[in-house]
């Protein structure tokens, strides 16, 4: 190859199929491909550390889990014609990799179609597979389709206890559930998949209805990292609390009161039913500092064994081998179902 393409030999870099991603990094360091590029580039080395080592430490975790955990992601962006794309979502996929992997495990994670939870003749089959799982996620999403799949997904997990972590409509399907089913508001929806609803749940507020009127519809979305404010004694609290070695300059957090993460989003919880949802149980455990923006909400510990959902999207801010706090507290609880 070398003389063919007339570069030096030792310029020559193989990269073979891997098993993993994770396993890429020690194939290159092997053939020294960052001490060539050092060298080609022309830069001085920095003191060695211990990188390689806990590297190495961390992909003899990723190749050899203890056991399995199952996790169901319920999403709508999956089914493409016959095929199945196992990349959608891939940001929450590697977000439960590196989760499970930190805690020994290995992530057996399984895609529903949300839509087939609306096909009444699919409805109590998929339930039943479900139930089979450790764990469910509900991810993000925009528009109509599939809404009444996710509701459904919600109502089991929460009926019958099994660890849920809604991310942004994730979070925003766990409300509208919630207010349908435990506040007796039958046609609580979302403006974004009924603007006629009688409880707009979850809304525009009103400085983004002037813009979405006007047809600015990027100044509507809520974008980038923005501060959250944690309850005390909650869930959420706990599992910052718990893995506060994660580095503050990724969540801006110096204690698990505060912490800055990542949005991308337009609607938002409707604070004018906070303090019914509240009473029917539902925990607000996360909100702006201002207290007008809901960030984060549960179930208490002793009504469910784990019911987080987020407004914002934790599965930006994971590493491969830091996991965010949040998905590490979901696998745990997840793990710790037992079916």
């Amino acid at each position: 190859i070398a003389n063919n393409a007339g570069i030096p030999e030792e310029n020559i870099i193989a990269a073979p199929d891997a098993d993993t991603i994770y396993q890429i990094p020690a194939i290159f360091r092997k053939q020294k491909l960052h001490t060539n590029l050092i060298k080609t580039m022309g830069l001085a080395p920095k003191p060695k550390k211990d990188a390689t080592k806990s590297w190495d430490e961390y992909y003899v975790r990723v190749s050899q889990p203890k056991t399995n955990v199952d996790i169901a992601i319920v999403g709508k962006y999956f089914q493409i014609g016959t095929s199945v794309l196992e990349d959608a979502y891939i940001c929450v996929i590697e977000a439960i990799k590196h989760a499970a992997w930190e805690q020994n495990l290995k992530p057996n994670i399984q895609w529903f179609d949300v839509e087939r939870f609306e096909d009444p003749n699919e409805r109590e089959s998929i339930a039943e597979e479900l139930r089979q799982y450790q764990g469910i996620i509900v991810p993000q999403g925009w528009g109509s389709r599939g809404v009444e799949g996710k509701i459904a997904t919600v109502e089991l997990a929460r009926t019958e206890k099994i660890p849920y972590f809604g991310l942004c409509f994730g979070m925003q399907m766990a409300v509208i559930e919630f207010a349908r089913h435990m506040c007796g508001l039958e046609r609580a929806n979302s403006e974004e998949v009924n603007p006629k609803t009688p409880h707009p749940v979850v809304h525009l507020m009103k400085h983004q209805q002037k813009y979405m009127a006007e047809k600015k519809y990027g100044g509507t979305i809520r974008l980038g990292q923005w501060p959250c404010k944690i309850k005390s004694g909650t869930q959420l609290y706990n599992a910052y609390k718990q893995h506060m070695n994660y580095p503050s300059e990724v969540l801006g957090a110096k204690s698990p009161s505060l912490v800055y993460e990542r949005h991308r989003h337009r609607y938002e919880v409707n604070n004018a039913y906070r303090a019914k949802l509240e009473k029917a149980g539902l925990i607000f455990s996360g909100l702006s500092p201002d207290g007008q923006l809901v960030e984060a909400l549960e179930l208490d510990r002793d009504l469910h064994p784990y019911f987080v959902a987020t407004q914002f999207h934790p599965e930006y801010q994971t590493r491969p081998a830091i996991p965010h706090p949040l998905f590490i507290s979901f696998i745990e609880a997840a793990h710790n179902r037992k079916i």
